[in-house]
């Protein structure tokens, strides 16, 4: 299919919500507007222009009945003359928005042309007035081919009652796609001898081919049954398509038409279907179940649940949860306490979506139930139903549980944040270490900042190793929750000071790093300048992965001062850190790359703020390059950085040149083999110049800058244009390909 057709098919597909006359005459100008680029050509785009800008379902009513008129005889006149095929269809687009049943006669003759069918039709489908209805009726009955199928789903789209005889000869006729058009379009239509000649042709078909296609066309006019109240038609034409060859798919819609079509009537249909051995049609069941209305179904459908077989009860109960106004919560309840473990597990996790403070009690039995997924399930059904009164519940629960119960409701407190902190408090002294520690996990999701030393306390004087782990995360879980970042870190700096552990010492330094902030920066630095190695150790290690750049200061002092040259170096490298990763203006990277070359002490630290430099190519970091190249240790490294750069930035700043010239590069034999300029197809062999440019650096300066007068013209005008280079430096060969105009800079072959 061409693209215009596939857009006008598109249109004819549209819901049948949106084809209120001015509506669908709208939606028609869009489309043709869309289409006459690819119909009419580029001769005609000028007049595409105009026309798509009237597309819009106000200029109907805006244009008067004067001016609707003279619109309507001017495209008429395109009509009749000799215009292009592609002037023709955009009168066309415009007729299906101005034109009325004076027009239909003109538009007639383009149904029979291969090019304009389609745009006639979409006219004749949204003019009013019954002489589009017989254009139609009688191109429909001399027509032949794709644009007779053309015309009938013409006919279908305006349902035109009249045309019901023509369309059955079509249905009982040898073509089978002119049959399969007929038989939709008289779905459509969907009256009475619509009805019937489509259920005969259903019963007694004349061509196998086109069965599906009346199937499609006796459940439209079902549907129309429905929309009219007949509810008794409609189910018996449900039922007549159920009972047919049809094919599967054809079946399935039917299926659940004739659910719905009966309402609590139809409840036994659905059940029968549930019972249905054929996969598809217990899945079209399920699916129909969801859509019944009314409460009767939702009993009906429990009742199935004991004589159908696991997995097949699993999937009835969740349709039953996606009955969230009627399903029986009662029902959901029992069925997750008893029965196969599938679909107890189906209850629990229906309970998840649709439950509330009245599953409490029973989800907590089933949370501490011996089958490992069901209480998985039952737990996080705890932890994620809404409400505040679930909370209420939890809470009540809690003041009178012991033993695992209890341990389970502190975990759920913590999980959905219960405020029940002296309840945890008292919880701290309990003598089951299960229930001491489910409660200073809690606490870490609880505990508000005025209680937050209850739990460095925990923290700072655990007796073991698993004891302080688990408390010292629930701390920075608490910690990082703080609205108030600095009063935090007052108390864990407070703590840190008073804290004899130096273990305990370092595990709020993490915590502290957590949080972040001044203070917590001023406690770093402090830790990283005592005599105790952990603590240089970790405090460092913190500061080197410190989320902002206020720690670049520090940083940089501890690089000179810090006890220890491990220390320095890891400072340094952490300050380095920050000038690579983080979003600085250019002026402070610069300054902070030049700091911290200077106070390099290994060659390593050197290069990674070369490779900085690299990375954030502007004037001011080509300047510190250049400067590197004094650093006979990282001289390779700098110049490569030195051209990268400059290659980066490219000629628009006068600076790069006069940088570049005096930057006192490392001389090298420079040899260019070979040297093309120009755009593909149009290469200009420019080797001679170059070979005369080059000198003894890898950057060859051309006179003047601009390629086109260095190299005595413009090999290709208007088009992007490369210089390729075959070089050889120092021995080894290499290749360059440069952007028009770029600096002629040579990499250094690898």
């Amino acid at each position: 299919m061409t693209s215009n057709n596939f857009l006008m098919e598109s249109f004819r597909f549209l819901p049948e919500s949106w084809f209120h006359k001015a509506t669908q005459r709208a939606i028609a100008a869009v489309l043709c507007a869309s289409l006459a680029t690819t119909q009419s050509g580029l001769a005609h785009s000028s007049a595409f222009l105009i026309a798509a800008g009237e597309s819009s379902a106000g200029q109907e009513t805006a244009a008067g009945d004067g001016e609707a008129a003279v619109i309507e005889n001017e495209m008429i006149a395109i009509l009749q003359s000799d215009a292009a095929s592609g002037e023709k269809a955009i009168a066309c687009k415009r007729l299906a928005i101005y034109g009325s049943g004076k027009s239909v006669a003109h538009i007639v003759p383009l149904l029979s042309d291969p090019q304009l069918s389609s745009w006639a039709r979409i006219a004749l489908e949204v003019i009013p007035g019954n002489e589009a209805d017989e254009a139609l009726r009688t191109a429909a009955q001399g027509l032949q081919g794709r644009i007779l199928i053309g015309v009938l789903n013409s006919i279908g789209v305006r349902r035109d009652a009249g045309a019901v005889d023509v369309l059955v000869t079509h249905l009982r006729g040898q073509d089978s796609d002119a049959a399969s058009a007929a038989a939709i379009a008289l779905g459509k239509i969907g009256n009475d001898s619509a009805r019937t000649a489509l259920l005969e042709a259903l019963i007694d078909p004349a061509d196998a081919a086109s069965t599906s296609a009346v199937a499609e066309g006796c459940i439209l006019a079902a549907e129309q049954l429905l929309a009219d109240n007949r509810v008794e038609d409609a189910a018996t034409t449900y039922n007549l398509v159920v009972n047919s060859q049809a094919p599967k798919q054809r079946i399935l819609e039917a299926t659940r038409g004739a659910i719905l079509a009966r309402g609590d009537a139809g409840i036994p249909l659905l059940i029968e279907k549930l019972r249905s051995d054929d996969k598809a049609i217990f899945q079209i069941a399920l699916s129909t179940a969801r859509e019944v209305k009314g409460n009767q179904v939702d009993v009906a459908l429990a009742g199935e649940l004991s004589g159908a077989d696991p997995e097949r009860a699993a999937l009835i109960v969740y349709a039953m949860a996606d009955r969230r106004d009627t399903v029986s919560l009662e029902t959901m309840l029992e069925t997750a306490k008893s029965g196969a473990p599938p679909v107890r597990l189906a209850a629990v996790q229906a309970l998840r979506k649709i439950g509330n403070e009245t599953c409490v009690p029973t989800l907590i039995e089933l949370a501490q139930d011996s089958d490992g997924e069901l209480a998985v399930a039952a737990r996080t059904a705890l932890a994620e139903l809404p409400g505040k009164e679930v909370d209420g519940q939890i809470a009540s629960l809690l003041s009178k549980a012991s033993g695992p119960r209890f341990v389970l409701l502190i975990q759920l407190v913590g999980e959905r944040r219960i405020d029940a902190v002296s309840t945890l408090i008292k919880a701290l002294e309990n003598p089951d270490a299960s229930v001491r520690k489910a409660a200073v996990v809690a606490l870490g999701e609880t505990v508000p900042l005025d209680k937050l030393s209850v739990l460095i306390q925990q923290a700072t004087s655990a007796k073991n190793d698993a004891d302080s782990d688990t408390a010292f995360t629930a701390l920075k879980t608490a910690s990082v929750r703080m609205g108030d970042r600095e009063a935090c870190a007052g108390q864990l700096s407070a703590a840190l000071d008073r804290t004899a552990s130096v273990p305990a010492k370092c595990s709020l330094l993490e915590v502290l790093a957590a949080v972040g902030g001044t203070k917590s920066l001023e406690a770093m630095n402090k830790a990283a300048r005592t005599n105790t190695p952990e603590l240089q150790d970790t405090s460092s290690r913190l500061l080197g992965e410190w989320m902002t750049e206020d720690a670049a200061p520090v940083l940089l002092d501890l690089s000179k001062s810090a006890p220890g040259e491990k220390y320095k170096v890891r400072a340094l490298r952490g300050y380095i850190r920050i000038a690579r990763q983080f979003v600085l203006p250019e002026d402070q990277r610069a300054s902070m790359c030049q700091l911290a070359f200077d106070n390099a002490r290994q060659t390593a630290e050197k290069k990674l703020v070369i490779d900085i430099l690299k990375r954030y190519p502007n004037v001011e970091s080509l300047k510190l390059a250049v400067r590197a190249l004094q650093s006979a240790d990282v001289k390779s490294e700098a110049t490569e950085a030195t051209l990268v750069i400059a290659q980066k930035i490219g000629s628009g700043n006068p600076a790069v040149q006069d940088l570049l010239k005096n930057a006192g590069l490392e001389k090298s034999k420079v040899e260019i083999i070979k040297a093309e300029y120009g755009a593909e197809g149009s290469m200009k062999d420019v080797t001679e110049i170059l070979q005369k440019a080059a000198k003894d650096l890898p950057l060859v300066v051309l006179e003047p800058e601009n390629y086109n007068a260095a190299f005595g013209g413009d090999p290709a005008p208007g088009t992007p244009k490369q210089l390729k280079i075959q070089y050889r430096l120092n021995g080894k060969e290499g290749n360059v390909s440069l952007a028009e105009n770029a600096i002629v800079i040579l990499p250094i072959p690898k």
